[in-house]
């Protein structure tokens, strides 16, 4: 067995195979591994770690109603963005995976998922005492100003919308994230039949022939005996198809790259979730007190009828200003903002080759805030009047000294719209770009037993298959991708 990405699901699913003895598994991470190393397993290190060695960095190409000046950080280093992450953990809600049955991925309701939720080896907890203050304050100000319940866990069924601090997966005794690695692959790294290649790079599979790859200066070429699993990421898997001559025949052709298969679905569906931010000067120093400096939360339904809530915020204890220094509103020595989030967007890109050397990095076009209806950027612009509220309401106004961007003069659709979408930023969650579905879909690109159209000895197993995205993080989605998968080879493997 050859999985190629040692991330979320590849890890999960290299441990759960290489239980039995009788499996040889060879996991290939591009990145180097995380053992012993405190930036990676220091869960508040976390923002240190964005565009360093330990990240690919993709740049996206420009977007006409967005901020065409986002980085996308997609993890080098074992166990992927969960060793790069917040490691905020939510179970995706029943409707969510709904939705995934709805677009033909039949096997994957939330009742089906449940008992992989329950085996899952990381740990997953509220966050721990003594917590920040500030983000106490908030919590409090929402319940009072929104009418809006506080969350002890998030993860309790069912869901309830409301404020409250997130459950994230880590050792709060330690501050040690709770990542793939740590949690599936480090107790067991001493396997006999479980080969881990770091620092080892695929960008040409065969289905019949094997996974290029290089270390180094070397190049080598690993062959499985039953079949191979992609989990290089919603960016990175698709990538690896398209330069392999799996995808749109007539994009391989014109870059010169001999077509293999027709896949029209690889790299189509890109998805993401978009957010933007309120900045506020805080008026006294914030305490440090914190898992990863955005322990607290909000989710709220504009429409009261609404099935899921439709509105998602983080709190960053933190100055967050890489986009609004840029537009030039000021940086505060003490900052700290809310982040209205897109829960489901109804805007979808594309993911291309530039051209056909493994080397340069592709083209993501997210296509951000173009959905017909405006529904992306009215939610935006609901979110930064609500926080509004939130901010006017104590404990929490005691702490803003004023409020920076937008700032207090923007008050239109119009003028927040144009903010909202100039400052907007990712939550990094990339997704979609091989989509499962049902066998009369033209564009699904993987079955419900996630296997490759067209190749029964491939399958793929990472968020690139997300049909639709989940309201919440997906990191514990992929996770119970990793964990289904496991379950589909295994089964074959019998």
């Amino acid at each position: 067995m050859v999985i190629v990405g040692g991330g979320t699901a590849g890890s999960v699913i290299a441990s759960r195979l290489s239980a039995d003895p009788a499996v040889r598994v060879c996991l290939i991470e591009g990145g180097p591994s995380d053992v012993g190393d405190q930036r990676v397993l220091q869960l508040r290190n976390w923002l240190n770690l964005l565009e360093t060695e330990f990240d690919y960095d993709y740049p996206i190409v420009e977007q006409p109603r967005g901020n065409s000046h986002l980085r996308h950080s997609r993890a080098r280093v074992l166990g992927g963005c969960s060793s790069h992450n917040t490691m905020i953990s939510f179970l995706p809600l029943p409707g969510d995976f709904a939705d995934w049955v709805a677009a033909g991925a039949t096997g994957w309701s939330y009742d089906e998922m449940l008992p992989y939720w329950k085996r899952l080896a990381v740990n997953i907890t509220p966050v721990a005492e003594p917590r920040n203050p500030l983000a106490a304050d908030f919590v409090a100000a929402c319940h009072t100003a929104l009418g809006v319940p506080i969350v002890e866990d998030f993860n309790a069924s069912p869901f309830v919308d409301g404020t409250g601090f997130f459950s994230v997966g880590y050792h709060p005794e330690t501050g040690v994230r709770s990542s793939a690695s740590v949690s599936y692959l480090h107790p067991h790294l001493d396997r006999p039949n479980l080969t881990i290649m770091t620092e080892t790079w695929a960008f040409h599979l065969d289905p019949a022939t094997g996974v290029t790859v290089r270390q180094g200066d070397e190049v080598n070429i690993i062959k499985a005996r039953h079949e191979y699993v992609l989990s290089a990421g919603a960016i990175d898997t698709p990538r690896l198809l398209l330069l392999s001559g799996i995808g749109p025949a007539a994009d391989l052709e014109r870059l010169g790259i001999d077509v293999r298969a027709d896949v029209p679905g690889v790299g189509e569906h890109l998805l993401d979730h978009p957010e933007s931010l309120i900045l506020w000067e805080a008026s006294r120093p914030i305490p440090p007190m914190s898992a990863m400096d955005s322990d607290a939360g909000l989710f709220v339904r504009r429409d009261p009828s609404a099935e899921r809530p439709d509105l998602m915020f983080h709190l960053y204890q933190i100055p967050f200003t890489v986009n609004t220094a840029r537009l030039g509103y000021d940086v505060p020595a003490h900052g700290f903002g809310m982040t209205p989030n897109v829960p489901r967007p109804r805007s979808a890109g594309r993911l291309t080759l530039a051209d056909a050397d493994p080397g340069t990095k592709p083209l993501l076009d997210f296509r951000y805030f173009t959905d017909a209806g405006g529904y992306d950027e009215q939610t935006i612009v609901d979110g930064l009047r609500l926080a509004r509220e939130v901010a006017a309401t104590e404990p929490f106004a005691s702490w803003i000294a004023r409020e920076i961007a937008p700032g207090p003069a923007l008050r239109t659709d119009e003028e927040l719209s144009a903010y909202g979408r100039a400052a907007h930023h990712t939550v990094f969650h990339p997704a979609g770009t091989c989509r499962m579905g049902a066998a009369g879909d033209e564009l699904a690109v993987v079955d419900p037993e996630l296997r490759l159209r067209g190749f029964p000895n491939v399958r793929i197993a990472d968020a690139s298959v997300f049909p639709t995205m989940p309201t919440v993080n997906p990191m514990v989605a992929v996770f119970l991708i990793g964990e289904r998968a496991a379950d589909l080879i295994s089964a074959d493997l019998k």
